[in-house]
Formats: C-alpha cells, structure tokens, sequence
C-alpha cells in the first residue's frame, strides 16, 4: 500500500508542471480580431471593407451625418455606407432609417467632408473628372455626370422610413483621391443632358473615413 501511495504522489508531480502549462497557454493567448474591427479605421482606398455608420443631426464642428431639411432626413435617421472593393471593381451599399416614408430621394459620392450646408462637399466625386467643370457650376454634361462615372445610390424607402441601394463600379478608390461624404438629396438624379447628375437640394450629408 505505500509503495501505491509513492507511486501516485510522483506520478501527480511529474503531471503537475505540465498542467500548469496548459493553463498559462490557455490564459495568455491572443483575443480573435474580427474583420469589422480591423477595418474601422480605414477608408474607401484602403483596399479593405469599411462601414460609415452615423446618425444625422444638425451640424456641429465633430458632426459625422448632418441633416439640411429635417422635414426630409430627420434628427435621429440613420445612414450606413459600406465599401466592398475587389481587385478590379467596388461595390457601394447605402443603407438609412427613419426618413420620409414612401419617398424618392437621390443619392451620391462627393469629394469633401460634410460641412455646415450642403454646398461644403463639393461636386460628385467622378472617377474621370469633368475637365469643363468646376464646384460651381457642378458637371452636368452626361458624359461625365452618369452613374458609371459617379456613384449613384438613389433608393425609395419603404413605409417604414428605410432603404437599401447598392451600385457596382468597375474600377477602384486610389489614393490620395478618393470620395469624402455621401449626400442625400431631395429628389432622384436626372440624367439629361445640361442637368445629368442633379438631385435637388442637399438634404442631409454623411462624413466618411478619410
């Protein structure tokens, strides 16, 4: 009997170490990184998925989604734009909430951050610029002012309020030169020529990640 007794008292110290071990492994490993955390922090020429997701408000200095006519993008609607590039191509989705419900309204990619009016982001961002255009005037010539130039997301939302749209370009953001904000306008886009690209009034505006 206390040879068994030895026989286990070493065999659990030999065990114990290794144990031990195990656990300080267990302990000390790494948190999983997640895809959408990794991401956060970059921009639409990352060359990685990013999401801008923000509540409209009126304008402030650190505002990231500002509303223009709260009859039309109310204080508290929700913008979220996500952009998924491929090698050679990039898809743009636009989901909101909590706008006018059962209504058209345009929408697009400008060049400049959101500001306090609508006019602070500048013109379409357009993947070949219009070289006979300014910030004002805009380009309104369809060769140029068309949605595989720009990036339009026009939507209608549902009785609820809310929309999704999604457009794909066959090309890529490229830095340093790449689309600041989203502007969500009072009416659909119209594509004739002299006011190709027009929308209405700038009724509400998202900042995205630079």
């Amino acid at each position: 009997m206390r040879y068994r007794a030895d026989l286990l008292l070493t065999t659990a110290l030999l065990l114990t170490p290794a144990l031990l071990t195990g656990c300080a492994e267990d302990i000390d490993e790494p948190p999983v990184v997640t895809a959408s955390s990794a991401t956060a922090a970059g921009s639409p020429a990352s060359g990685a998925p990013v999401t801008a997701t923000s509540t409209f408000a009126p304008y402030t200095a650190n505002a990231t989604a500002v509303t223009y006519d709260p009859a039309l993008v109310p204080a508290g609607a929700t913008a979220a734009v996500t952009f998924m590039p491929a090698a050679d191509s990039t898809t743009v989705q636009l989901r909101v909430g909590g706008l006018q419900p059962g209504r058209g309204y345009g929408a697009h990619l400008h060049v400049n951050p959101c500001g306090p009016t609508g006019e602070a982001a500048g013109p379409h961002y357009q993947k070949q610029a219009d070289p006979a255009a300014s910030a004002s005037p805009p380009s309104v010539d369809p060769s140029y002012a068309n949605p595989r130039n720009e990036v339009w997301l026009d939507f209608t939302t549902d009785a609820t309020g809310n929309a999704t749209t999604t457009a794909t370009q066959p090309w890529t953001f490229e830095p340093p030169r790449a689309p600041r904000s989203l502007v969500i306008h009072a009416q659909t886009t119209k594509t004739g020529p002299g006011e190709a690209g027009s929308a209405g009034a700038r009724a509400g505006c998202v900042t995205l990640p630079g």
